[in-house]
């Protein structure tokens, strides 16, 4: 587990220093990363969707959410981590 430190750049959590950068950087690269979040999220969805109904699809983030969450913070971070990346790579 990190050592929570907001003084730190190099301490904290994925999750805090996303919300460090995405408050500090260019306001246009962060627009930019978000909105290719929410894409990919919205493609994601639709491609679950067409797999099956509404319904059964929340009943089944549900469930990962309740039983699998270990891993949803890890991918969480994962996509934290990877944001802040790019955000930062292009900032320069």
């Amino acid at each position: 587990m990190l050592y929570e430190d907001e003084d730190d750049f190099f301490m904290g959590s994925p999750r805090s220093k996303f919300f460090d950068i995405l408050f500090n950087a260019n306001q246009e690269l962060v627009k930019t990363r978000l909105l290719e979040l929410v894409d990919r999220y919205s493609a994601m969805e639709i491609l679950l969707e067409k797999q099956m109904d509404a319904d059964a699809l929340e009943n089944m983030i549900g469930t990962v959410l309740m039983e699998d969450m270990d891993a949803v913070m890890e991918h969480s971070n994962d996509l934290f981590i990877t944001a802040v990346g790019d955000i930062l790579t292009k900032n320069e």
